[in-house]
This record gives structure tokens, sequence and C-alpha cells, in this order.
């Protein structure tokens, strides 16, 4: 098949215990737009004026949006940001579980976790 009829990813899900607290972090801890608390209940995050969005969904399961290769967790979003050392900063005034940043051929990183244990990365 050679025309794909996917344009674009939309939305990622991510498991959140705490649905109030969790939008709130998304908003005041890395900056991107709560959109709204619907009555299903979800979180709708805006990623800045793309179209892409987080929606967080509650679940009291012991879950998370990412998965293990060889025992070792492994993040299943990226975001990228042009001041990685500053956000890298900004994470750990608000006590967020975050881990050292990482060079590998030019391209740094590193990862973080959100409230409910979520496995994040940032590069640039």
């Amino acid at each position: 098949m050679s025309k794909s009829f996917i344009e674009q990813v939309h939305y990622i899900r991510i498991p959140v215990r705490d649905l109030e607290e969790s939008a709130h972090w998304y908003r005041d801890v890395l900056g991107l737009q709560l959109l709204t608390i619907t009555e299903d209940p979800y979180a709708i995050i805006k990623v800045n004026e793309g179209p892409f969005l987080l929606i967080l969904v509650p679940t009291t399961d012991e879950t998370y949006s990412h998965f293990t290769i060889h025992n070792e967790t492994a993040f299943s979003i990226g975001f990228t940001s042009p001041e990685l050392s500053q956000f890298h900063e900004h994470l750990v005034e608000n006590d967020v579980r975050v881990e050292d940043i990482q060079e590998d051929n030019g391209h740094a990183y590193f990862h973080f976790y959100d409230p409910n244990g979520n496995k994040l990365q940032v590069h640039w």
C-alpha cells in the first residue's frame, strides 16, 4: 500500500491515579495547556499550537504509559525542548523525579517521571 489513510497522531492516552492533581501537574510543571476535564472523566491537555493532545485517563490499576525491555523501563512519549538544561533545572526545582542529562552522538536527552510514575523523555 503506497498511500496512507492516516494523516497524523492526534492524541496519546496516559493512565493517572488522581486526575485533578495530574492535570494540574501537566499544566503547572510542564507548562502545557489544560483544555478541559470532561465528565467521562478525562483531562485533555494540548501540546503547544499543534494538533497533538495528551489525554489523561483515571485508573486505579497499577499501570503506566511506558513499557519494559529486558526488565528495564523504556519511555513511550518523547518531548523536545530547545532549553534542555533549563528545563531539567526547572523539574528538579519542582521536586520531579528526574534523571541526569545524557549525550549520545550529539543528541542530549533525559528522562523524568510524572506524579503517577509514567516515564517520559525530553531531548534536543
